[in-house]
């Protein structure tokens, strides 16, 4: 009663003061869809009432969103879905960006032999080829109920009629304004004929809505060949960027075995490399499956001790280990296995804080912050967990000429030097490097928990490096300290990801004393933040009713019937 007591008064102090938002929760029997716009999960839930199924909605919430929430929903970028079927079968798509044909290795090197940031981030040569477009259509045309034009449908109205921008989306607008000026495209999508917008005013965008409605005439040939295919390689040779015409026409999505692991009797499902979010969060909680977590105390210094030494490790891996299986082998048996965690574990001290610099990669014989993900579920259990992303908050910064769509800046996610940070202080090596056609490393991971088949939880969260600790936590939330989905989402959470050697931690999220204890225990290096990590909307299933609910920690919403 004391633990459900002090979590209750933090929660309530935490969404009172939370700077960015509040939890919106709703249940129903029917359906639910939660995301980062409550315009996007309206019109998914309005699909599910037409009576398509998850896969239709998830697919009519992702173009929405490229409307309705821009810096980071999109057709100019990619991502990965994790599908549950009727049936109780789980799949697993990769429509992650590819490097263009003519990326090479050392692309994003000055002459001195550092990396050029602004190049990898701020550049048409930042760009992958787009995948969102090829995935989704996939995905609806293989497990979907609806034809594309129906789906498609409401992102197109959205973007012709326009809708009122509100008071969070014009600040946004008006924070990256400056760094769209070079751009004219970008300036006369982002800005009031070169003023900021202000909250309230109709947001219209023509040349998106037309793009939509090729690619609801066309299908992929909509956006990979004709009309939109042209007008984006003018602008790659107008800013000397990489993408062509036959990586466009070449791109492919890619349906994947999941990562599949146990936990407590729960079935956790989740994405395989390119991202390294499913195997971590498998891994970390198999390193976590022998400790009683429960009886620790949410919040607790053990507990928190407990789960940064399991990340710590699990990042380590990640470095040495991760990158795109069709280029790397990648020892996912080995990083997902029971045995290995134990092993990779030996040396976990509870009463003394490893150091990072001593954590090398484990052996065994042998993605920005402004990412997005949503959740759907329907009545027949058809389950979505889609994160999806341009990288950093609206890509490169670069709208395509008479296309109305921002280009990502996912090359970055390369490791463009061994053991260099990426935008997110991660590091990469061999695993990782640029290769013409490779899929760049990502921490995207959407994910389902089954029990006994049926599904219980849908989850994921935007977040860079942050991602797969905050979906490691809602879970830990909902299995171990029996959370509703509100407060497993809504609690305050905790960052550590091996280098740099530091907790970063959200207000409210340690126990009073729980700090000098870690302090201790020889964690050093706390740093406390706001409410910036992750913005995990999710669905969790109680009793055959399904809840769902936005991250206070944004503006988002959720929807149900």
């Amino acid at each position: 009663m004391l633990r459900r007591s002090f979590i209750s008064f933090f929660l309530i102090v935490s969404l009172v003061i939370a700077p960015s938002g509040f939890a919106n929760t709703v249940s129903g029997s029917n359906g639910v869809v939660t995301s980062r716009s409550q315009l996007a999960s309206d019109v998914g839930v309005e699909i599910l009432r037409q009576g398509g199924n998850a896969v239709d909605a998830a697919v009519a919430t992702a173009f929405a969103l490229a409307v309705t929430y821009p810096s980071a929903g999109n057709i100019g970028g990619g991502g990965f879905m994790v599908i549950r079927l009727d049936d109780g079968t789980v799949v697993t798509q990769d429509h992650r960006e590819k490097a263009p044909g003519t990326a090479f290795p050392d692309m994003f090197l000055d002459d001195a032999g550092n990396v050029d940031r602004r190049k990898s981030l701020y550049s048409a040569q930042a760009a992958g080829v787009p995948g969102s477009v090829a995935g989704l259509l996939d995905a609806l045309e293989r497990y979907g109920s609806m034809d594309r034009e129906q789906v498609i449908a409401p992102a197109i109205k959205l973007a012709e009629e326009g809708f009122p921008l509100s008071a969070d989306m014009a600040q946004d607008f008006e924070r990256v304004l400056n760094s769209m000026r070079d751009y004219p495209a970008s300036m006369a999508v982002f800005s009031n004929n070169g003023q900021p917008w202000q909250a309230g005013e109709l947001w219209v965008q023509k040349d998106l809505a037309e793009t939509l409605k090729r690619i609801s005439a066309e299908g992929r040939d909509g956006f990979y060949k004709g009309k939109t295919a042209d007008l984006l390689i003018a602008e790659m040779q107008r800013l000397d960027g990489m993408i062509s015409h036959e990586d466009l026409a070449g791109y492919n999505a890619e349906w994947r075995e999941p990562i599949k692991g146990s936990y407590r009797g729960y079935d956790i499902w989740s994405m395989p490399p390119p991202s390294s979010g499913g195997a971590l969060v498998v891994q970390m909680m198999n390193m976590l499956e022998a400790y009683d977590v429960k009886s620790m105390g949410w919040g607790s210094a053990e507990a928190i001790h407990l789960m940064v030494e399991a990340q710590r490790r699990a990042y380590a891996d990640r470095a040495e280990h991760m990158g795109d299986p069709d280029f790397y082998p990648v020892p996912l048996d080995m990083l997902t296995d029971k045995n290995y965690a134990r092993q990779r574990f030996l040396d976990f001290n509870p009463d003394q804080a490893s150091r990072s610099a001593d954590i090398g990669s484990g052996s065994w014989p042998m993605e920005s912050m402004e990412t997005t993900h949503f959740s759907v579920m329907d009545k027949n259990g058809i389950s979505v967990a889609l994160t999806t992303t341009l990288n950093l908050g609206y890509g490169n910064r670069i709208v395509v000429p008479g296309a109305g769509f921002l280009l990502n800046n996912e090359m970055d996610d390369f490791s463009a030097k061994p053991n260099e940070p990426n935008a997110y202080g991660l590091l990469g090596d061999e695993a990782n490097k640029i290769e013409p056609g490779k899929r760049m490393l990502s921490s995207m991971t959407p994910t389902i928990v089954t029990r006994d088949g049926e599904p219980v939880l849908v989850t994921g969260s935007p977040g860079g490096s942050t991602i797969i600790n905050t979906v490691f936590q809602v879970m830990l939330n909902v299995l171990d300290h029996e959370m509703g989905i509100e407060d497993a989402v809504a609690s305050p959470r905790i960052h550590h990801q091996w280098q740099p050697d530091m907790i970063r931690i959200e207000p409210g999220a340690l126990q009073d004393g729980a700090q000098q204890r870690l302090e201790a225990m020889g964690h050093i290096d706390l740093a406390p933040m706001g409410y910036g990590l992750g913005d995990a909307n999710s669905i969790l299933m109680q009793n055959g009713v399904m809840h769902a609910t936005s991250d206070p920690r944004s503006d988002g919403g959720a929807s149900a019937y």
